[in-house]
């Protein structure tokens, strides 16, 4: 392997790492770091692939950020690529879990530290808000988008149906649309 390519492939170990340290909430507070790392710093993918990215890895079982490390990294360095990019997502956050399950069997009932993690839970659902806002801009550019998107919010919040079963019928009624409109 040459120099450029352990380079590039240290470089995303580190990028995938920083994102996996400096994150905390899980997949969907992750989602706006990725893109400001893959899409604005680094232009390994655009924009619009990145939203493409984030739908295929929703779609799939496992966890999120570590689905968006192995999609982006294969893209970027194949089979390494992959293995360089999730083990830097992955990294932190088992270092991490080590170290809290540590403390929280030594001090987990210390008042201070469940007031931490009740700021910390706040901060989460921001994060998670900005993701929703930024995919949302990308993404809801016409009248059918904001229709399907309203009509998947609604089942899913009123009438509590599955998300897999969602993403289903978004894509069949995508397809339909699509469809219909060449037809035209």
């Amino acid at each position: 392997m040459n120099k450029d390519k352990l380079r590039t492939l240290f470089n995303m170990f580190l990028v995938f790492f920083r994102i996996g340290a400096f994150t905390i909430g899980g997949g969907y507070a992750m989602l706006p770091i990725i893109q400001r790392e893959v899409v604005d710093k680094n232009r390994w993918v655009s924009e619009e692939e990145i939203v493409d990215v984030f739908a295929i890895v929703q779609s799939v079982p496992g966890v999120i950020a570590i689905n968006t490390s192995i999609f982006i990294g294969y893209k970027i360095g194949g089979m390494p690529g992959a293995f360089a990019a999730a083990l830097g997502v992955i990294l932190p956050s088992f270092i991490t879990i080590l170290a809290i399950a540590y403390l929280l069997f030594n001090i987990g009932d210390n008042i201070i530290i469940r007031r931490a993690f009740t700021g910390v839970r706040a901060g989460v659902v921001a994060l998670i808000g900005i993701s929703a806002f930024k995919l949302a801009r990308a993404t809801l550019r016409d009248k059918i988008g904001i229709f399907l998107a309203a009509a998947a919010f609604i089942a899913m919040v009123v009438f509590d149906v599955h998300a897999a079963l969602v993403i289903i019928a978004g894509a069949i009624a995508g397809l339909i649309i699509y469809k219909v409109s060449r037809k035209k």
